[in-house]
């Protein structure tokens, strides 16, 4: 009977203990999520939490006591190198170069409290080097772009658009940012560069249009080395205004990072460029327009390249519409000096170079229907066949120009559509499929973020606010001054000054120029290879 009694009370005391762990764990899982919720807005209130990644920045270092670059893991990568030069830059500086260029202070608060970083400890440091003309339209996108990328410092040796006041004014306001104008005391000092006493650039000397800017930027580039080593940089890029980096292959969407890859003995990094490929004739911001890119010959199997050059030429005379050899950047040493806007040198050693399997130069030429008249106004050369040759160094840009300089503005719009514009949806897809064209949206997604965020709007506005009128009438005297047309020439050295010294040859190797990527009669030595 006791044995009957006992079953239930064991049942019953089960059933009570099963019961009360339930309990336990529906508390357990209820209070958890609270406690997480609880810790996370803490966190948050405190400042703890995690930036957006589409809308972080660096704090500046000139707002936070110590300038304590702990949260760099908490922005868009690249955002963090963002840095200016240091005032101790400045005064260790031993060259006169530095005072031909005009800039502005170390903060820049470019949307609300959101500022660049100041952080002379950021390794590497990187500056880009350009000779423009251009609008901000152009260049604020190109400039902030690769700041997002760690470029920190930035030389840009400016004339004619890109000279006046109200542009000016705005660049010189930008951290990191130098402003060299092409004034008599400019072109005085570069009278005097050595380039002029040597080979290597002498076959460019004294012709008109490209062959002119080609020598400016090599002198711009000579100058800039001076300025990048007193600025302790530790890599220099050359790079025009319709060129953007793409760093693929990085750990991080990063310039900086990419470089902070590259082995110590290496003394040169070439990027193969690739080239935009419209798809309309009415692109109004290339930057933000245009996704599609032909790849670079160093960047495709040798019988896909080949195979497909005829579809990916198009009746054009070269693979590219203009330069295939890409542009490279520079590691900041002793005797570095430019050879030519796409290459460097150095006059004690050969550099020891490698070129990128993935990365590349995004060159975004005749993207918009208006450089074929930009590029005619720019050149006051006779739109002959003969005549072109002295000015241009590449094939479409000589028909470009002849079309620019006798056709009407429908011939031109119909030349344009044949020759830049990918209308045909077959054939653009068969060179997709292949590798030939490409799709790459990361530029356009920055450069779209940037803008909608204001970056650009609050440049202009908080360069005209600051502006004093003394300061600003002062700005366009030195402006109107500086400021020099484009056909104008460079300084001539004497003739017999340059005889003599040119008998002391400095190297025997020629500047690079702009080349075109390799043609069809190239294919039978690569298939002998």
């Amino acid at each position: 009977m006791k044995s009957m009694h006992r079953a239930p009370l064991i049942s019953s005391s089960s059933s009570s203990s099963s019961n009360s762990f339930v309990s336990r764990l529906l508390l357990l899982l209820t209070l958890l999520p609270v406690s997480l919720a609880c810790l996370a807005f803490i966190l948050q209130w405190r400042g703890g939490g995690l930036a957006d990644p589409a809308s972080a920045s660096v704090i500046s270092s000139t707002s936070v006591p110590g300038g304590n670059s702990d949260l760099n893991h908490e922005v868009f990568p690249g955002m963090e190198t963002v840095s200016s030069v240091s005032p101790k830059a400045h005064q260790s500086s031993s060259s006169d170069c530095s005072n031909l260029a005009r800039s502005s202070s170390p903060s820049f608060p470019y949307n609300g409290d959101w500022k660049f970083g100041v952080d002379s400890n950021l390794k590497p440091k990187i500056c880009i080097t350009t000779s423009t003309s251009a609008g901000l339209d152009q260049i604020l996108p190109w400039m902030f772009y690769h700041k997002v990328l760690g470029v920190s410092t930035f030389f840009l040796f400016v004339e004619g658009k890109a000279a006046t006041p109200s542009i000016s004014k705005v660049l010189e306001s930008i951290p990191g940012v130098k402003v060299i104008y092409r004034t008599k005391e400019l072109e005085e000092k570069q009278a005097k560069s050595r380039i002029w006493n040597e080979t290597w650039l002498s076959s460019f000397f004294y012709k008109p249009c490209n062959y002119e800017l080609f020598v400016k930027q090599s002198l711009n580039m000579e100058m800039a080395i001076v300025m990048a080593r007193d600025a302790g940089m530790d890599w220099i890029l050359h790079l025009d205004t319709d060129e953007l980096i793409y760093p693929a292959g990085a750990r991080e969407y990063s310039l900086r990072r990419l470089l902070l890859d590259v082995p110590p003995n290496v003394d040169m990094v070439i990027f193969p460029n690739y080239e935009s490929s419209v798809e309309r004739d009415d692109i109004k911001d290339p930057f933000t327009e245009v996704s599609m890119f032909k790849k670079n010959y160093d960047h495709l199997p040798k019988d896909t390249y080949f195979g497909m050059y005829k579809e990916a030429t198009r009746n054009n005379p070269n693979y590219f519409l203009t330069y295939g050899n890409g542009k490279s950047v520079a590691r900041v040493q002793d005797h570095l000096r430019p050879n030519g806007a796409h290459r460097w040198h150095n006059y004690m050693k050969t550099p020891n170079e490698i070129k990128l399997e993935e990365a590349a130069v995004l060159h975004y030429t005749y993207a918009k229907f208006s450089d074929l008249t930009s590029r005619r106004d720019r050149c006051g050369c006779k739109p002959t066949k003969e005549d072109v040759k002295r000015c241009f160094m590449l094939d479409f840009d000589r028909s470009a120009f002849i079309i620019a300089s006798t056709a009407t503005e429908d011939e031109m719009i119909s030349w344009y559509r044949e020759h830049v514009v990918w209308g045909d949806k077959e054939v653009k897809m068969k060179l997709l499929r292949k590798g030939i064209l490409t799709r790459i949206y990361s530029p356009m997604v920055v450069i779209q973020a940037l803008k909608e965020s204001g970056v650009f709007s609050s440049v202009v506005s908080l360069a005209s606010s600051n502006l004093s009128k003394k300061q600003f009438l002062a700005s366009m005297h030195k402006g109107n001054s500086s400021k020099t047309t484009e056909s104008e020439s460079l300084p001539l050295k004497d003739k017999e000054s340059q005889g003599i010294s040119a008998r002391h040859l400095l190297g025997t190797e020629s500047a690079v120029p702009p080349l075109s990527p390799p043609g069809m009669e190239h294919a039978r030595f690569v298939t002998e290879d």
